[in-house]
């Protein structure tokens, strides 16, 4: 037996036709910088702990390199491998970029926050590299398999980091609660999955959405739709399936709740967009109206939450979930406009990553003078940290939506969408929107007004002194934020725009 499973083996030739290297470069790349990280951190242990993060962040530019060099040659895309279950276009290397950006700025964030806290860091990298080479396969997966694959390539590593504190009941709580709603969720959406391939007799997307395109609602096939959908929610922390994220984020070490909140977050939006549009353009009328009330209920729901929170972080969370329900709006309308509602979807997720990580940037900085997490805790800051209270009110007004900085064009997107055919569902989500948009900012300008206008208690004047590694993930958000809401514009938007021919 083993000697008939050997001879098939070496029939199979090591160089394979179908595998494009160049387009899997970063991938392998990354995959490789873990391995150098965790060979290095396995020999010369302590030694060169320090050094961890740099050889982590190193990993991350070096599989970039690839990502830009495939883009330049944007005349070979997109790039098929495995009979078209993994491709590769503008779309997957503008998520590839995002996802390699997200996952530096997130090891800046970490740094020094590892190495003052006396965890185990060299592993904790680790894990960030792995989580986000899962990202990277989701960017192309065509195929239900490889997304599963790549959801849990994810995920895993997600439920061990937010327990990171092992001697904090909190952080012990939400890697638990985590994990298990995690698991649950995956169970569903494989369900799902699994209905979808004995409909279609394949796992690949488009032949799902080529069996699915009679436009027939048979209970079973909507069956499989809701249920895939169902875990898809859970993974973007949509309402009713959001009620891991305030604990998970307030319990785990901050910066990865900055990791949960954006870059898998991002993943689980990647994932859907590529079911929904591939898989599902013949089931419009059970997809759109479930994600309608999915994007109404999260931005509902989210934001009046979010406005009775004390903690900046569990107001993060539930602004998380807000901001879900916009980034979920555009597909409740795909079936008419599907280029248009993938790329707007994909500039709020772009836009989204720089604000967010730097409000977090900004958390983590202000929490090593106050030691709090509580929103009273800003009060005054403009007095002792004038440039962190101005950045931190730029993240502030882009997440409200307030022009000009870069959240203002990701919400304008979702409203151009919703709004383009005069469709009467898609304006009504648009009112929804627009209303719950008003709403977020209040909770938003409490925290600016507590910066500006109250006054700082007991008059603590002394600065807050910000290591060069936050310093570094500032200036890139900001930058960003601020260049996405005036000089680039529509920019973001053309960059994401992409064929749904496979």
């Amino acid at each position: 037996m083993l000697a008939a499973i050997l001879a098939q083996v070496e029939q199979v030739p090591f160089n394979r036709p179908d595998i494009d290297w160049h387009a899997a470069a970063p991938e392998l790349l990354l995959l490789a910088g873990g391995a150098i990280v965790t060979i290095v951190d396995l020999i010369w242990l302590e030694r060169v702990r320090k050094l961890i993060p740099t050889l982590t962040s190193l990993t991350f530019l070096i599989a970039l390199i690839p990502v830009i060099t495939l883009w330049n040659d944007g005349g070979e895309l997109p790039r098929t491998m495995f009979d078209g279950a993994y491709v590769v276009d503008e779309y997957s290397l503008v998520l590839k970029g995002l996802f390699l950006l997200s996952g530096y700025v997130i090891v800046l964030l970490s740094t020094n926050y590892m190495l003052e806290g006396d965890y185990y860091d060299s592993e904790y990298y680790q894990l960030i590299s792995a989580s986000i080479v899962g990202m990277l396969v989701m960017t192309s997966a065509r195929d239900l398999v490889s997304i599963f694959v790549a959801i849990e390539l994810v995920s895993i590593p997600a439920y061990l980091m937010a327990a990171w504190r092992k001697r904090d009941l909190r952080s012990n709580e939400a890697g638990l609660k985590y994990m298990l709603m995690g698991v649950f969720a995956s169970g569903i959406m494989l369900y799902g999955m699994s209905i979808l391939y004995g409909v279609s007799g394949s796992t690949k997307l488009v032949d799902i959405g080529a069996a699915l395109t009679t436009g027939e609602s048979v209970p079973l096939i909507t069956l499989a739709v809701v249920f895939t959908i169902i875990g898809f929610g859970f993974k973007v922390s949509a309402v009713p399936f959001h009620t891991w994220a305030p604990d998970t984020y307030e319990g785990a070490p901050t910066p990865l709740t900055a990791f949960l909140a954006v870059a898998s977050k991002a993943a689980g939006f990647v994932a859907l967009i590529s079911v929904v549009l591939f898989a599902f353009p013949g089931q419009a009328a059970v997809v759109e109206p479930l994600l309608w009330v999915l994007s109404a209920a999260s931005m509902t729901v989210g934001n009046l939450i979010a406005m009775r929170q004390s903690n900046i972080v569990r107001m993060l969370a539930y602004s998380g979930v807000a901001q879900a329900g916009y980034m979920l709006a555009p597909l409740a309308v795909f079936s008419s406009r599907p280029d248009q509602a993938a790329s707007a979807i994909v500039t709020y997720l772009v836009i989204y990553a720089a604000m967010n990580l730097g409000a977090f940037a900004v958390v983590i900085a202000v929490a090593r003078k106050t030691r709090s997490g509580e929103i009273s805790s800003y009060a005054g800051m403009f007095s002792y940290a004038p440039g962190l209270t101005v950045v931190m009110t730029a993240f502030l007004f882009s997440l409200a939506g307030i022009p000009p900085v870069g959240g203002w064009w990701a919400k304008f997107e979702v409203f151009r969408v919703l709004t383009a055919d005069g469709n009467t569902w898609g304006v009504a989500l648009a009112v929804v929107a627009a209303v719950n948009s008003v709403l977020a900012a209040y909770y938003y300008l409490v925290i600016a007004k507590q910066m500006w206008f109250v006054s700082a208690p007991n008059d603590d004047k002394a600065p807050i002194v910000i290591p060069s590694s936050l310093q570094a993930a500032l200036a890139l958000t900001v930058v960003f934020t601020i260049l996405a809401g005036t000089v680039l514009l529509g920019q973001i938007a053309n960059l994401t725009d992409f064929s749904l021919v496979n």
